[in-house]
């Protein structure tokens, strides 16, 4: 899969491109629709599913400076009223204040960002490491692992400062469930062909 059928089969989810088309229209600072939402619809386009199928809620990131709950707050009530006729479950989050409230709620520590792509790579599977965002003259699409574990629908940990087994081993068993197609490496795989149906 290259990026182009991987772009082709995201925005094949009508919320997918809805959601991208009114991030650029707000023109939210490095805004971009991310993860779960992605990955999920090519693996349906893959088994035959409805696009929207297992799809439980669509993440956007984005990064200001302004890093009060206030302007954050402003901001998930302007897209959730823009996007509520989609009857989806929109989640957003500033990135450049993660590190605020990640160490309360999570019990460990949490650098701060420098922009929307460095909360991409801390996703805890590297298939979900991807986004996507409109511009003038088409779309940017992220994914620095690539779009192959997504094709193979390989899930695959991504070892990191905030990784943690337990919460990698509950979503991976929760999409099991979901696609039993899917390869699911072990939390503490560190050989590609580690794999476990």
């Amino acid at each position: 899969m290259d990026r182009d059928t991987f772009l082709t089969a995201a925005l094949s989810n009508p919320v997918n491109a809805a959601v991208v088309d009114e991030l650029f229209r707000l023109a939210l600072p490095d805004a971009w629709l991310v993860s779960g939402c992605l990955v999920q619809t090519v693996w349906n386009m893959l088994t035959g599913r409805a696009c929207d199928y297992g799809i439980s809620d669509y993440d956007v990131f984005y990064f200001d400076s302004d890093t009060s709950w206030q302007a954050e707050d402003k901001v998930i009530h302007s897209l959730g009223g823009r996007l509520a006729h989609l009857g989806v479950k929109i989640e957003v989050r500033n990135q450049a204040r993660v590190h605020l409230w990640y160490p309360e709620k999570h019990g460990i520590p949490y650098p701060a960002l420098t922009c929307s792509t460095d909360g991409i790579d801390r996703f805890l599977t590297k298939n979900t490491r991807v986004g996507l965002r409109r511009h003038h003259s088409g779309h940017d699409v992220y994914a620095p692992n690539g779009f192959s574990d997504i094709a193979r629908m390989i899930v695959r940990p991504n070892p990191g400062p905030n990784f943690s087994a337990a919460s990698y081993t509950a979503k991976a068993m929760r999409w099991k469930a979901l696609w039993p197609e899917l390869n699911v490496l072990p939390a503490s795989a560190t050989d590609q062909n580690d794999v476990v149906n």
